[in-house]
This record gives C-alpha cells, structure tokens and sequence, in this order.
C-alpha cells in the first residue's frame, strides 16, 4: 500500500543522527496551521485538510449533508433539469422534491 506524502520542498532522507523525535502528542505548525493532538487530518491528490478535533462532529454532519444534496443534484441533472434553482437550492418546488427523495431513498 502506497502512503501519499505532502510536502512543499525537498527534505533531507531521515538519519537517525540528525533527525529523531524528541516530543509526542504536542502542538506543531503545519503549512502556516497549528496543528493539536487528536485533530484531524483529511489528504487527496488535492491537498490536505486539519479538521480541528472540537469540531470534526459538526463538519461530519455537515459534510455527510452536502453529500446527499449533491446526490440528488446529481440525479436531477441526469433526469434533464437545469441546474439552476437546483444547485444552489433557490425554489421552494425543489425543496419539496428534495425532501421527497430523500425520503423515497432513506437518506
């Protein structure tokens, strides 16, 4: 299994000499971003994300949310609607429809 790495520049190959842990599970900046213990770290082929541990249950819920919107957007498109008042939802009839799906699919 391959480990995406993130870098910015080029770092010197690890030597057991020079470079060696001297702290766990304190504070570190990474990128301009302070970084805790117990936060959580996202990464793609786009980037990484620090999700701040306080508030990783608020951001699941409210990623798990645009996901199933964009699912029905998805399918609504697919179907021949334009996308707009769809995406973002502007029309009360597609809050409607939306809430119909989401129940038809148990979402």
């Amino acid at each position: 299994m391959a480990l995406p790495a993130y870098h910015q520049r080029p770092s010197a190959p690890t030597n057991l000499i020079l470079h060696h842990a001297v702290d766990l599970n304190t504070p570190v900046a990474c990128g301009d971003v302070g970084v805790y213990p117990g936060d959580i770290m996202v990464g793609d082929d786009e980037g990484v994300v620090c999700i701040p541990a306080h508030l990783a249950e608020e951001i699941a819920h409210e990623t798990f949310e645009q996901t199933v919107y964009e699912d029905f957007v998805q399918e609504e498109v697919n179907g021949g609607h334009e996308l707009f008042g769809l995406y973002p939802m502007l029309d009360d009839s597609v809050k409607a429809r939306f809430a119909s799906w989401r129940t038809a699919q148990g979402r």
